[in-house]
């Protein structure tokens, strides 16, 4: 069981570390957090990032459990809602998966990497997690997917060390 300040507090130091990365890049002009505007909530759109080639629109996923070689993708936020995960319906050019501890960021391209997800979803192993709020909790449900199958199957996904 997990609570609701634990996961704010690794999404928080996620959006931190990765503004803070993107602002030092040469090509990076300006960065717009666009976490608390409603229109870009319903699309799961954290970050605006313009860049001298034009701006892209930026999901960060923070994760803590970089050690079992997974990425957790959400098919359902809220299963009790049957609310989708971001994963599937996010709206951004980028999903930036952020493992904070050892600061190992990867750059999953979408919608190619979702595609790629929704095709060979079967493979890879549905897990859930509860969450507390308040009195309450929600399931968020996912499916554990192997990064170095993500990474030797899609294109284009970056990794970067910050």
């Amino acid at each position: 069981m997990y609570n609701m300040n634990q996961s704010m507090q690794v999404a928080k130091q996620a959006t931190r570390d990765i503004e803070g990365w993107l602002s030092g890049l040469p090509e990076t002009v300006a960065i717009e957090n666009v976490e608390d505007n409603r229109e870009y909530q319903r699309v799961d759109v954290d970050l605006i990032w313009i860049t001298k080639t034009g701006f892209y629109q930026v999901e960060i996923k923070g994760d803590r459990y970089h050690k079992t070689g997974n990425f957790f993708w959400e098919t359902h936020s809220n299963k009790e809602r049957n609310t989708p995960g971001c994963f599937i319906y996010t709206k951004a050019d980028w999903v930036f998966y952020y493992f904070v501890t050892p600061r190992v960021l990867y750059q999953l391209p979408m919608p190619a990497t979702r595609d790629w997800f929704l095709e060979n979803i079967n493979r890879f192993r549905e897990r859930s997690t509860t969450t507390n709020v308040g009195n309450s909790y929600y399931t968020t449900v996912g499916r554990l997917v192997p990064i170095n199958v993500v990474i030797s199957e899609v294109p284009q996904i970056i990794k970067h060390q910050l």
